[in-house]
């Protein structure tokens, strides 16, 4: 397990509990016990980005069983994920060596069952972008569960708890008013005399509002102070990504680089999208301020604003930065993770993430710098680990659909890989 999220596992979980002919019992009967069949996971309660493994036993050998998968979201709605396996000659299924023989995804997943879920049963419903709670800090959980039917009726069930924030981590909500920018700081339970940490600054791109909070959590969790912060679609905000002052971002990294427990030599941005636009110009431009840039879904140029296009999307000291024009990285300060998806049907970030990288050589750069460009995902990769997404995405206001490019499958496995990079850089960048 990783970092803080590995005090938080109790073990092995066992559960035993069936039920004839259903997922549940008839009302008012008394569901019949199996002695032998049992859920076993390595990590019940964990990080909402974290892999775990899950193991039926007890089945009989050569038997079929059914495994189904349930949540709700903030607004109530059942989603699910059901996938049928084939006992092993020791009447095992385990989700990290085999394939389900049908169901919601193909393939060896040990999280198939989890990001695979779609609204409604298991064979309907189109998934999009939603929020199992409704903010990280109001709800710092939400569980998943699994019920396995076996041949004969029985029914086995336990419950994935998946973590937004671990006990001790703390939230602030950022004001316009009381602190220059509007968004959410998310710091990591104190430790006694641990040294200064690596932190990040994450935002968003062309959808608005605040969609990055639930990865700040999830880092404040794994130890990294992490502001999350709106850029425009919020109260007080622009309505749209126009004329948007990159300063506004520099404030935000000064008030995060002042919180206590931030080294403030070590600061990065995180941008997905148009974020990971605005994260390397922030990089570039305030190399004294951002230490390096985690780049989702890149691009190397500046572009044009959002959603009309016509107009200019940054400022820098409140001059205008024109479309089109390439982003150096010359004075980049920090590493630089460039991450994109084979198969993004927005713009060519597999491209741009290999030109940036190329740059930062030819500039020798001395920092960590490398493309990670995935097989299969699109430009949805940072839509979060091991949590239902989509390949596409529509505008609330115009009902217009952007479509992303890349599979669900894809989209998950770029997802797992990153993430882990991601943490293996800020684990690199702690002082002992």
């Amino acid at each position: 397990m990783r970092g803080d999220l590995a005090r938080c596992a109790i073990g092995v979980l066992a559960v035993v509990g069936a039920a004839v002919g259903g997922i549940a019992a008839a009302p008012g009967k008394a569901a019949m016990r199996s002695a032998s069949e049992r859920i076993a996971i390595d990590a019940p309660v964990a990080s909402a980005y974290q892999s775990v493994h899950i193991q039926i036993t007890g089945l009989p050998p050569g038997s079929q069983a059914t495994i189904t998968s349930s949540a709700y979201d903030y607004a109530g709605k059942l989603w699910q994920a059901q996938a049928t396996f084939t006992a092993d000659s020791s009447g095992t299924v385990d989700l990290a060596k085999q394939a389900p023989t049908s169901g919601s995804y193909t393939g060896v997943d040990p999280m198939g069952l989890v990001w695979s879920m779609n609204p409604g049963t298991a064979a309907g419903g189109s998934p999009s972008f939603f929020f199992l709670t409704a903010y990280p800090e109001a709800e710092p959980s939400f569980s998943i569960d699994l019920a396995v039917r076996d041949e004969a009726g029985r029914v086995t069930r336990a419950t994935l708890t998946r973590l937004w924030m671990t006990q001790g981590v703390t939230h602030r909500t950022l004001t316009l008013s009381a602190d220059g920018v509007y968004g959410d700081l998310y710091l990591p339970a104190p430790s006694a005399g641990a040294a200064r940490r690596p932190a990040v600054l994450l935002f968003g791109g062309s959808e608005g509002g605040e969609s990055e909070r639930y990865t700040a959590a999830v880092l404040a969790s794994e130890g990294y102070p992490a502001l999350s912060l709106a850029y425009f679609g919020e109260t007080g905000l622009p309505s749209t990504l126009t004329n948007i002052p990159l300063d506004y971002f520099a404030g935000a990294a000064r008030l995060l680089a002042k919180q206590p427990e931030v080294d403030p030599r070590r600061v990065l941005a995180l941008g997905a999208s148009r974020g990971a636009e605005a994260a390397l110009l922030l990089a570039q431009n305030f190399p004294e301020l951002i230490h390096g840039a985690i780049l989702y879904g890149p691009t190397a140029r500046v572009n044009p604003s959002f959603p009309d296009g016509a107009s200019i999307a940054w400022t820098l000291h409140g001059v205008a930065l024109a479309a089109g024009m390439p982003i150096p990285v010359d004075r980049i300060s920090g590493p630089v993770l460039p991450i994109a998806g084979a198969d993004d049907a927005v713009w060519n970030s597999p491209q741009s993430a290999t030109q940036i990288s190329m740059e930062l050589d030819e500039d020798r750069n001395p920092y960590p710098h490398k493309a990670l460009i995935y097989p299969d995902a699109g430009h949805g990769i940072d839509a979060g680990v091991d949590v239902p997404s989509s390949t596409s995405y529509t505008y609330p206001d115009s009902g217009y659909t952007l479509e992303f490019g890349g599979t669900r499958e894809g989209d998950a496995a770029a997802q797992q890989a990153a993430w882990q990079r991601v943490l293996a850089l800020l684990a690199s960048l702690r002082q002992p």
